[in-house]
C-alpha cells in the first residue's frame, strides 16, 4: 500500500514523502494515529503542500527543544545497583529510571519513550540517545557500578573525610567555667 506522510514518522520517513507499507500498518498504525493518507491522485496534488507545512513546523520544534538539548547533552547520570560476578545486573535500569534521574538533576521532565535504548543490564558506562525530534539526538552518559564498589569507594571517602580531634577535655576541671549573670545583671 502506498501512502502520502502527513507527518515525520521516525524509521519511515519525512512529511510529504511517499512510501510503500504493509497494509496493516498502514490501516492499523498510520492512518487512525493521523500520519499519513492513502496516496491518491488528489493527495498527490497536495505534496508540496503538506511539505511546506511540515518544514515549518520542524523548524519551530527545533527551535523549542534546542535549549533542552542543550541542557541534557553531555549530562551524566550515576546508578549504583547488585551486580553479579560475569557484571551482569540482577535487574535492569530502565528508560523510566533514565528520565526519572534527568528530571531529578535538571528539572527537566523527559518523556522515557524518547530515550533510545533497551534497559541497560551490564555494569559501565553506556552513551544514551535521548530523540527529542526528528533531527536533535542528544547523547547522555549513563555510569552504572555495583553496590558493593560504591560501597567501598563511600567507605574510603569516610575515612578521609573524618576530622581529627586536637584534644580531648577528659576531667570536669579541665571545662572551663561559666557563671551565668544574676538579674541585675552582675556575674555571681
Amino acid at each position: 500500500m502506498k501512502v502520502l506522510l502527513i507527518k515525520d514518522v521516525y524509521n519511515l520517513g519525512r512529511a510529504g514523502e511517499i512510501k510503500r507499507v504493509a497494509n496493516g500498518y498502514g490501516r492499523n498504525f498510520l492512518i487512525p494515529q493521523k500520519f499519513a493518507v492513502i496516496a491518491t491522485p488528489g493527495a498527490l496534488k497536495q505534496v508540496e503542500k503538506i511539505q511546506a507545512a511540515a518544514e515549518k513546523r520542524r523548524i519551530a520544534l527545533n527551535e523549542e527543544m534546542a535549549g533542552l538539548a542543550e541542557k541534557i547533552a553531555g549530562l551524566e547520570l550515576y546508578f549504583t545497583a547488585k551486580v553479579g560476578e560475569t557484571g551482569r545486573l540482577y535487574g535492569s535500569i530502565t528508560q523510566q529510571m533514565i528520565a526519572d534521574a534527568i528530571a531529578e538533576k535538571t528539572g527537566i521532565e523527559i518523556d522515557r519513550h524518547w530515550i533510545e535504548s533497551q534497559p541497560l543490564r551490564d555494569a559501565g558506562v553506556h552513551d544514551v540517545k535521548i530523540r527529542l525530534t526528528f533531527d536533535l539526538v542528544p547523547e547522555v552518559k549513563v555510569t552504572i557500578e555495583s553496590e558493593e564498589e560504591a560501597g567501598k569507594a563511600a567507605e574510603v571517602g569516610n575515612k578521609k573525610e573524618k576530622p581529627k580531634v586536637k584534644e580531648e577535655i577528659t576531667t570536669i576541671d579541665e571545662i572551663p567555667s561559666f557563671t551565668e549573670p544574676t538579674s541585675n545583671g552582675e556575674q555571681a
